[in-house]
């Protein structure tokens, strides 16, 4: 049964049915905002890593000495003291925004395999389905008649 979805699609009460064109742009969308969540971990990573670098650097130094920080792209001058702990509860925030990004990355990446399974989405280049080879002149045409995305 080579069924793509959108005869159902046609005679889905109320409209619920999604056509080919629209099963691709929606996975399209879920592949965009996993893409953009991805990015900003990655940013946050990266500032997550200058914070403990500088976090290093400071406990080393003396607590009186004058350092600058950027404050609402504003250069101010403080003292290590000062600076430290605002830097270790940023360093900590960074730290928890990161891990709450990372659950919303998982479930936008299970949210986006349920959808490409329940639409039988595959990938240009990647192979077919998991499917036995068929055999006789009927596997030769036969096949997934799903959607394909670029």
């Amino acid at each position: 049964m080579a069924d793509s979805g959108k005869g159902r699609a046609a005679a889905a009460p109320g409209g619920k049915g999604l056509t080919a064109e629209q099963v691709v742009a929606r996975f399209n969308r879920l592949r965009q905002e996993q893409r953009g969540l991805a990015s900003k971990a990655a940013e946050l990573e990266l500032e997550l890593n200058e914070h403990s670098l500088v976090i290093e650097t400071l406990r080393e130094v003396d607590p009186t000495r004058r350092c600058y920080r950027m404050v609402g792209g504003i250069l101010v001058e403080r003292t290590v003291k000062e600076v430290l702990p605002a830097l270790e509860s940023n360093k900590e925030q960074i730290g928890r925004i990161l891990a709450a990004l990372g659950q919303q990355l998982q479930a936008k990446g299970r949210e986006l395999s349920e959808f490409r399974e329940k639409h039988n989405i595959r990938l240009v280049g990647e192979d077919e389905p998991r499917q036995p080879p068929r055999e006789g002149p009927e596997g030769a045409k036969g096949g997934s008649a799903g959607v394909l995305v670029s």
